[in-house]
């Protein structure tokens, strides 16, 4: 029994036989993430999750055993972190659209196209639908591969390629449907998620914690942004330190969670942080997210049981973001 203990603390499999219950890592996709349109060179682009999803199999991490298909999220369920004004204005103005037409929603740079409505739907219900998966199962950790992204999407006003903020919908339903007190969100995409910050900035029970690069879109997240001490932020110069500079703040974020002790961790992973992304000027490296990954699910398991869902946000290399991917998912596995 002690050997196939120690064979499954190394591979993480399951071993039902020996009536061991071990980790279990799964993975929210649908093809329904590809309808989301943004036209030709876009770089928030439908096949981000095509690329994932098909490397995550490839590498064996994603079997059908391990796979959850979303849902819809209710219009209720948006609620939780959208007025009702904004939720009718992202419907509207998608509903407008004639078959195949894009078009900017009329809050900020977002492209929209007919089949976005659903695929927002879908992206907040998939991570609702891992949240009810880890919250329900001991062991279980899970990984969104959703679209379109979310971070940037503020209360009122979608932006950055967000309609809706899946990760804060996502902290909300957690603690509305069971009872959880406090969560934590760490989000290391190389843009700050401003929409994340914002709405939660005055309340302590979520714990917003972002790395992200000085002086880029959309140029918030200095560290005086502390909210109600539920705020921290570590803007980062792009620079040959870039990567042990992320690396040592998610560190420190260890530390500072002994005092917080979140019930559910949250992650926004973005993968524009690696040094072959376009649209970030850090040099993070395909095995970084994997440390990145490994830091934060150490947080989970001393605090929250366990409990971690991560959600899908920026990243706009194919083949970096696919490996990324991979090397995130063998982190929090």
């Amino acid at each position: 029994m002690i050997i196939a203990q120690k064979i499954a603390s190394i591979y993480r499999f399951q071993l039902p036989f020996l009536g061991l219950t071990l980790d279990m890592l799964y993975f929210v996709s649908d093809p329904i993430f590809t309808k989301h349109n943004t036209g030709l060179k876009h770089p928030e682009q439908p096949a981000r999750t095509v690329v994932i999803e098909s490397a995550l199999q490839q590498r064996g991490l994603k079997k059908s055993e391990n796979s959850l298909k979303p849902r819809e999220a209710t219009e209720e369920e948006l609620l939780l972190c959208h007025p009702k004004e904004y939720v009718d204005l992202v419907k509207r103005e998608i509903s407008a659209l004639r078959p195949q037409q894009l078009a900017f929603l009329s809050t900020g740079d977002v492209v929209i196209s007919p089949d976005s409505w659903k695929a927002a739907l879908y992206a907040v219900g998939g991570v609702l639908c891992a949240i009810d998966r880890v919250l329900q199962e001991p062991d279980a950790r899970a990984f969104c591969i959703v679209r379109p992204p979310g971070h940037h999407a503020c209360s009122t006003q979608g932006m950055g390629f967000c309609l809706f903020n899946n990760v804060a919908i996502g902290a909300r339903y957690a603690q509305k449907k069971y009872g959880i007190k406090r969560v934590l969100i760490a989000d290391w995409d190389v843009h700050h998620g401003n929409g994340t910050q914002e709405i939660f900035y005055r309340d302590p029970s979520i714990f917003y914690f972002s790395t992200h690069e000085k002086d880029l879109y959309p140029f918030t997240g200095t560290p005086e942004e502390t909210g109600a001490g539920n705020i921290w932020n570590c803007p980062i110069a792009p620079s040959h330190k870039s990567r042990e500079e992320v690396i040592a703040a998610f560190e420190s974020l260890e530390q500072r969670m002994q005092t917080f002790k979140p019930e559910l961790v949250l992650i926004s992973a973005g993968f524009d942080a690696h040094r072959e992304d376009p649209l970030g000027h850090f040099n993070l490296t395909t095995e970084d997210f994997e440390t990145l990954g490994f830091i934060v699910k150490k947080i989970a398991l001393a605090h929250a049981k366990g409990r971690l869902v991560s959600v899908l946000e920026g990243g706009y290399n194919l083949q970096a973001i696919a490996d990324s991917a991979v090397a995130h998912a063998r982190g929090i596995l």
